[in-house]
């Protein structure tokens, strides 16, 4: 690859780290301006629910990027196109199991703010991870990626 196309994602971060920095940003606003909306019986369950969807959709997807042989991180090189099980729903199950998780602990902890913040998360991981993986999956070299785009969502 060349410097123009590198032979990785080139995202702006990498994406746990969005979710962690903008969890962090909720923490200090409820820190200065708290804000609880939940009520405290039905958070827990539901909480940790959306937890553990979460830690299992990605286990399944780390599962099938080694079965396919390609790497997890966006850093290095693809190297196989994962279209089966979790990526048959979504393009992007990690990025959703992550928000899954991220909304889940703004649940159990009753933080307005980590709630209110998954929007702007959303928008980072959509155009500063999202649209740059798939630009650089759509070379000719990874045939498939124009195809696969179509009939799952985001």
């Amino acid at each position: 690859m060349t410097d123009e196309h590198p032979d990785h994602a080139n995202v702006i971060a990498l994406p746990p780290l969005v979710y962690l920095a903008f969890f962090a940003l909720g923490m200090g606003l409820n820190y200065v301006w708290p804000l609880a909306p939940l009520a405290n019986g039905p958070r827990y369950p539901l909480g940790l629910a959306l937890v553990a969807g979460g830690v299992l959709v990605i286990a399944k997807a780390i599962v099938q990027f080694r079965q396919a042989g390609t790497h997890l991180e966006p850093y290095k090189p693809t190297t196989a196109l994962v279209t089966d099980g979790v990526f048959r729903w979504s393009r992007n199950p990690i990025y959703v199991a992550l928000s899954l998780i991220y909304v889940g602990i703004g649940v159990i902890a009753n933080n307005g703010w980590i709630l209110i913040l998954l929007v702007p998360v959303l928008i980072v991981i959509r155009y500063g991870v999202i649209a740059r993986e798939e630009r650089y999956c759509r070379f000719d070299w990874l045939p498939g990626v124009a195809e696969q785009g179509k009939p799952v969502g985001q």
